[in-house]
């Protein structure tokens, strides 16, 4: 298929529901979302079921004719077919900054907003009724617990569920330290023009931000100006009827 039929085959993206004010409340989902609207490539947004997934998970997007999962093997695919418009530019050097901070982001900092989401127990019956609230009266007997259940074992296996609670918060606050300082004035995290690292930055971090659960990551938060002002600027810029 040549370049031209590529670019104007259908891009279909399936990823969960809108949710407190935020087009969808996976930080993973929303990544995506974030670096389709930066890189500028067309497509469609759909409900997606993660039991029809390659890998389980959402996104997934469906481009011609085949299945893919994985954020990150998602935008890997769309530089492929699409280009590089954000991180061409990028040295190698930027680009290893770029991939620490990527995975500071991705792999700790999200199992810390998964803590504040799902076990913080005054948040927990917010996240509740805003992922099962629509669910038959029997279910919503014994589906959110179940899969609480397996979210607590999930943190348990990754270690960081192990912790106490305020050890656990101390560490994501060390995250959104470091990201504070890594952005400092800039208006992207890697200088004047954003790259893929902002979309999982602002994914990950709105979604930090704007649902209405209170927790000391969130408050850690609100406590670094430049983090709340990137992630509001990016809002209005990408998304102007979210917060």
């Amino acid at each position: 298929m040549s370049k031209t039929d590529t670019t104007t085959a259908t891009l279909e993206v399936f990823q969960y529901g809108p949710a407190w004010g935020l087009t969808t409340p996976s930080p993973f989902c929303l990544k995506l979302e974030t670096y389709l609207r930066l890189a500028q490539i067309p497509h469609q947004i759909k409900p997606g079921d993660p039991r029809k997934s390659p890998t389980g998970k959402l996104p997934t997007i469906r481009h011609k004719g085949q299945l893919i999962s994985d954020s990150s093997v998602i935008i890997e695919y769309l530089k492929k077919e699409f280009g590089d418009p954000l991180d061409q530019r990028l040295t190698p050097q930027e680009k290893g900054r770029a991939l620490a901070y990527q995975r500071l982001i991705e792999e700790h900092l999200y199992w810390v907003t998964v803590y504040a989401r799902w076990i913080e127990p005054n948040n927990w019956p917010v996240v509740r009724d805003a992922f099962f609230g629509g669910l038959p009266g029997p279910l919503k007997l014994f589906v959110p617990n179940l899969v609480r259940g397996q979210v607590k074992k999930q943190l348990h296996g990754h270690g960081l569920g192990r912790l106490a609670p305020a050890a656990i918060y101390q560490r994501g606050t060390q995250d959104l330290q470091a990201l504070a300082t890594a952005l400092g004035d800039q208006p992207y995290f890697l200088g004047t023009g954003p790259t893929s690292l902002d979309a999982s930055a602002y994914g990950f971090l709105a979604n930090l931000l704007y649902p209405p659960l209170d927790s000391p990551i969130k408050s850690s938060l609100l406590d670094q100006p430049n983090l709340v002002s990137y992630v509001n600027r990016l809002s209005t810029q990408l998304f102007p009827v979210n917060p």
